[in-house]
């Protein structure tokens, strides 16, 4: 029957000639019917139409190695097809065929990749892009819910590959295309969200380099972007050279959102983009921000486009709640803004005055927040167009969250009770209430969405080095004696009446016993009345009978199921080993240990079989906060465990861990926190009446963190004097001396500082010549050599 039933759908999809890969549903769509088909209650799958034509032509990326990741392509890897377990035919649904995943699991009780899919809610937060395959491996699908089963990657090859050409541990895996699939993604979710709300605008998103400035990743958002005016922001001097050079390749109409703390250096910059031809709009965080954007862009003589951020009364608690709400880092409040408006019509200037941007918080957990942020900012927007601004754009900021633990959960911080479709929707529809309410023409939306986008497009994988485990099982295992010569008077009752539990093999009420003996053993020890192989050999006793005491009540809970806590899980044995791992938690997982952050941790292969064990994962640092002890919850539990279910170690056979939903923040928190732009630093030592500075080390300058990067400076420089060249023909400037002064600037703000420039002393002095160009101050810090 099985065979008759594989030749039918055999034919079935030789006829239909395609084949499209669909992740499982989660488990409040499970059961229920899809067009003309019934979706089985133990493999519920949905079958709907992919969320683009695009999803089917994917573009595949060329193989670029770079220094400390790898880019799989998927062009040159062969991957086994998937098993099939149900098909729909293609004429009921007028796309495609797809085919859901087999669970290649054997029998009801046996463990299998789907047991382990369960475990470790792979369906929940690893859906699109992330399943298990028949093997037992983590296999990655690039191209979401279009990916056809032969460009599934499985990872483990990508690992083996790696190791054969001689890359160690740990290793980041890029995805392009996964990239490339997110972004057009979001820019689709607000399409279809205009045109179902009968939106009068349109939407350009902007990618915060912040997040992962990663050459080639930035490269590829540029590229992939183009079509969709995909833009930039930036936040900093280095950021926003970086985005000037990447945007000459990008979209004319792409936007690029210059936020952040700003000096006169940072608005030159700016205004330099508009006349390259860069459609630069500058974000003012604090109203003196406005005198040096009024005073730059009078000297330059470049009319400048203005935005402003502001402070909501929105807010929400959790991780990222205090980067939004009055009290947030950045923003003007309502009266500062008025203060704005004000000042710009004193200075003729109010028709620059074009862009409201808003952050509610990162991470945002619900739409009710969504819903209650946007329709206030865009309440703000509509009062400035109304007050004689020239208002076109709408910046809602980051906030897009990632669903972390898979439980699509608004009451968790480490996920999210919405779709990326809804957000958008939620979003257009409260801006075109308020501009509807108001009568104000609907402005162009632009998101900075990085988690969301860039989040899913790495694996950081890592093998364990060995492990500390109790496993002794018996008296004879580990050769502990029960006899009871040479015990302590006062341990006599209790060693005779643990001995006699023992030989009864009442191993759960041995237990209590033998705990009082390590106890009291302890005690003994610190007051010299115990000697060191005692004390050691109460421990032994409480390790062998903690291993015998569950051993015991797991085989009970077989025969007789019950409710009641495990020893393990109610804490009376700890039976959790530790796993050291190769990889250090504060260079490449930094949110985890500074502010909980839970990221999907699981083996990558070898998901075939039960994991075992119960671990916690110890890193290379000689730092005792190096660890990993809490995890996202196991199969349906929403609430993080204290452990990680692993396999146990088998000797000269490498074991691989992955960390999923990283590619935003940690990368470049983790490398370049400890490498890119820090401070200057003097040293000081005391000398008789006063001190002496003995050394001095200057910060590094732009070109240098930029190189750590990956990007190349020099070629950055020329490309930004070629775009000057280009602009100079076409008449942005007015003479040649103006290019040649703008050219060497940008090429001098290479050799700049990545902080900004005190101005204590009257500001910079700029001088306009080829050999310095660049804003330095007025009096110059002597640094000792």
């Amino acid at each position: 029957m099985y065979s008759a039933a594989m030749e039918f759908w055999t034919e079935q999809i030789s006829s239909v000639g395609s084949v499209i890969v669909r992740e499982p549903l989660t488990s409040r769509d499970s059961g229920g019917r899809v067009g003309n088909g019934v979706v089985h209650g133990a493999s519920p799958y949905r079958a709907e139409a992919p969320a683009s034509a695009s999803a089917f032509s994917q573009e595949r990326s060329q193989e670029r190695p770079a220094a400390k990741s790898l880019i799989f392509d998927t062009q040159k890897t062969n991957m086994p097809p998937l098993a099939v377990s149900h098909a729909f035919p293609s004429a009921q649904f007028g796309f495609p065929l797809q085919i859901p995943y087999g669970d290649y699991d054997v029998g009801n009780n046996a463990w299998g990749v789907r047991k382990s899919s369960s475990l470790y809610r792979v369906e929940g937060w690893g859906a699109p892009y992330f399943r298990i395959n028949e093997k037992g491996n983590i296999a990655a699908r690039p191209h979401g819910r279009g990916t056809f089963s032969s460009d599934e990657i499985d990872v483990m090859d990508v690992v083996e590959r790696a190791v054969s050409e001689g890359m160690s541990m740990p290793l980041i895996i890029r995805f392009p295309e996964i990239l490339k699939h997110r972004l057009s993604t979001l820019h689709m979710a607000f399409e279809r969200g205009i045109e179902h709300t009968g939106y009068q605008g349109r939407f350009q998103g902007v990618f915060p380099v912040k997040c992962n400035p990663d050459r080639y990743i930035v490269e590829d958002i540029v590229r992939h972007g183009k079509q969709y005016n995909f833009g930039l922001e930036a936040g900093s001097k280095p950021e926003l050279v970086m985005a000037m050079t990447n945007m000459c390749h990008g979209s004319a109409d792409a936007l690029l959102i210059c936020n952040g703390y700003k000096d006169a250096e940072y608005v030159r910059l700016a205004l330099m983009a508009r006349q390259i031809g860069l459609k630069s709009i500058i974000v003012l965080e604090q109203e003196e921000e406005l005198d040096i954007v009024i005073k730059v862009s009078k000297e330059m003589e470049v009319f400048p486009v203005i935005g402003v951020r502001a402070k909501l009364c929105t807010k929400h608690g959790g991780h990222w709640g205090e980067t939004s709400g009055e009290k947030g880092k950045f923003g003007l409040t309502t009266s500062e803004i008025v203060g704005v408006v004000a000042k710009l019509k004193r200075n003729n200037m109010l028709a620059s005055l074009q862009l409201l941007h808003f952050h509610i918080g990162s991470q945002i957990p619900s739409l009710a927040l969504v819903d209650e942020g946007v329709s206030e900012a865009a309440h703000i927007f509509c009062e400035l167009e109304l007050m004689g601004a020239n208002m076109k754009n709408i910046d809602i900021g980051g906030g897009l969250g990632v669903d972390y633990d898979g439980s699509h959960s608004s009451a968790s911080e480490m996920s999210v009770g919405y779709t990326l479709e809804e957000y958008a929707e939620h979003v257009v529809n409260a801006i075109k209430e308020a501009c509807s309410l108001k009568n104000v023409k609907n402005p162009t939306i632009s998101c900075e969405s990085g988690r969301g986008l860039v989040s899913h497009q790495s694996i950081l994988v890592f093998d364990v080095l060995s492990a500390r485990m109790k496993t002794c099982d018996s008296e004879e295992d580990i050769g502990v004696s029960l006899d009871f010569e040479g015990w302590p008077r006062e341990l006599a009752a209790t060693h005779e009446q643990f001995t006699e539990l023992l030989k009864r093999g009442d191993y759960v009420g041995a237990l209590e016993h033998a705990r009082t003996l390590k106890a009291e053993g302890v005690r003994l020890f610190k007051i010299g009345q115990f000697s060191l192989e005692r004390r050691a050999l109460t421990e032994k006793l409480f390790d062998m009978v903690s291993n015998l005491a569950v051993q015991r009540e797991e085989e009970k809970f077989d025969r007789y199921p019950t409710k009641k806590l495990s020893l393990v899980d109610s804490g009376v044995v700890d039976q959790t080993a530790t796993y050291h791992i190769n990889l250090s938690i504060f260079k490449s997982m930094l949110d985890s240990w500074a502010i909980g952050q839970l990221f999907p941790i699981l083996p990558m292969h070898r998901l075939d079989e039960e994991p075992t064990v119960r671990a916690v994962l110890s890193d290379l640092t000689c730092d005792s906060d190096g660890k990993i002890a809490r995890f996202i919850g196991h199969n349906d539990d929403v609430e993080p465990s204290n452990f990680l279910r692993v396999h146990g170690l088998i000797s000269k056979k490498p074991y691989y861990l992955g960390v999923f939903l990283g590619g935003a923040y940690q990368e470049v928190m983790g490398s370049m926190h400890n490498l890119f732009g820090g401070p200057n630093m003097v040293q000081v030592t005391f000398r008789e009446g006063g001190f002496e500075i003995t050394h001095a080390i200057p910060t590094q300058n732009i070109e240098d963190a930029l190189r750590t990067m990956q990007h190349e400076p020099h070629q950055m420089v020329k490309d930004l004097r070629n775009r000057v060249e280009d602009s100079l023909r076409q008449g942005r400037f007015k003479n040649r001396f103006e290019a040649d002064v703008a050219g060497d600037y940008l090429a001098s703000s290479f050799k700049s500082s990545t902080y900004l420039a005190s101005d204590y002393r009257g500001g910079c002095a700029y001088a306009a010549n080829k050999a310095n160009s660049i804003c330095v101050p007025v009096e110059q810090a002597h640094w000792c050599t």
